[in-house]
């Protein structure tokens, strides 16, 4: 596979092997001292050090930061910051999934800018103006599921109520990507099919969402197609490895799979500027209270908002059951479409297995009510609805 740059607006590098670019990119930056901020799973790998190492065998000086974990706090922020100062740190290596390389922007933020993380919140009263230095850092995903690796806003919860927090800005974009699915070859079945969910949810909603953005229009429905194309595949592959069966990690079908799950979330990761919907207000929700995987969150949830959303989205639907070539082209068909996939790669058909119940209701659809993404809904949600919703994504009805 070769390695192919693009731009979008930001330089990306895709390709097996794109990783080695890295030291390159650092040094064309002019930068020697860089914080690579991953989480605590990814740093354990063995090639993480070894990157490391390499790193500083070609004059750079490079330090982990593997603090991160779970859904992104606050405090990993700060601790991030800690690191990057003892360092003498002059750029960041954000490497890994979603949540990393949220940390990784909101550590560059927090370098030169004064105050509290959260004062930079994006439409708080009064916020503060993202306006000094970001350091120069690179995005190296290890997951097809965010887009964080071309996102401009970074979400990272507060450690008390968990309530998620979106920064935005341009200023935040990474100055480089490098999109290397040999990064993705030995995910988990599991992390690859809760990814890969995430990812398609954004370029579903985005394509939904409400406002006129035909460039974003575009590339949803084509990311729709690079998952409808990719995303069993790669979880079948995974299945295979993680069952020992021997020289399915480097097999050309599970790279090229892996490749296109990169680029659909990296598309995703574009699109959704355009807006979200009611599933990330139920999955957002969810992470909150019951600190599910936000992509896992989506999987199950996503079928029950797009049947809400039917009635007043079924062209757009059938648009997308045309891209995901599901057997039916038509509102009803996506809709069985997103059921099978769900099914076929493993993620539950309700709430009950991840052990939500009724008892959690009420937080629920509080929480959901304040999320920021359903405004952008094509169909307003009510606080009536999304108990509605909840109820039917338990089991209940």
């Amino acid at each position: 596979m070769a390695i192919y740059q693009y731009n979008f607006p930001t330089k990306i590098h895709f390709g097996a092997g794109a990783i080695g670019l890295l030291p390159g990119a650092l040094r064309e930056a002019s930068r020697e001292r860089p914080l690579i901020v991953t989480d605590r799973g990814v740093g354990a790998l063995p090639w993480v050090a070894a990157l490391e190492e390499r790193l500083n065998s070609e004059r750079l000086s490079a330090r982990t930061f593997s603090g991160v974990f779970g859904n992104p706090v606050k405090s990993q922020v700060l601790a991030g910051v800690e690191a990057y100062r003892a360092h003498g740190a002059d750029s960041i290596v954000g490497l890994g999934g979603g949540a990393a390389l949220d940390v990784a922007k909101a550590i560059a933020l927090m370098v030169h800018h004064p105050g509290d993380l959260f004062d930079y919140e994006d439409e708080k009263p009064g916020a503060r103006p993202i306006d000094r230095e970001i350091p120069y850092w690179v995005s190296v995903p290890t997951t097809a599921g965010t887009g964080s690796e071309v996102g401009r806003s970074t979400v990272v919860s507060d450690d008390e109520t968990h309530v998620k927090k979106i920064i935005f800005s341009p200023r935040l974009l990474a100055q480089r990507v490098l999109a290397d699915p040999e990064l993705t070859l030995e995910l988990p079945a599991s992390v690859t099919a809760a990814t890969g969910m995430d990812a398609l949810t954004h370029l579903v909603e985005s394509y939904l969402a409400r406002g006129f953005q035909p460039l974003c229009d575009g590339i949803a429905l084509e990311g729709v197609r690079l998952v409808s194309k990719s995303l069993k595949i790669a979880v079948h592959f995974a299945r295979r490895f993680e069952a020992g069966e021997h020289g399915v990690r480097n097999d050309l079908a599970h790279v090229e799979a892996r490749g296109r799950m990169l680029n659909a979330a990296l598309m995703g990761g574009v699109a959704f500027q355009k807006g979200l919907g009611v599933t990330h207000s139920l999955a957002h929700s969810l992470s909150t209270v019951r600190d599910l995987h936000h992509g896992l969150a989506n999987g199950v949830v996503i079928p029950f908002a797009m049947r809400f959303n039917r009635d007043v989205s079924a062209e757009r639907l059938a648009d997308l059951a045309h891209a995901a070539s599901a057997e039916q082209r038509s509102a009803e068909g996506f809709i069985a479409w997103l059921e099978k996939l769900r099914a076929e790669i493993g993620i539950p058909a309700t709430l009950a297995p991840l052990g939500v119940g009724a008892a959690d209701l009420d937080r629920l659809v509080e929480t959901a009510v304040g999320d920021a993404c359903h405004p952008s809904n094509p169909r307003p949600v009510s606080r009536a609805d999304f108990v509605t919703l909840f109820r039917a994504a338990l089991g209940a009805s």
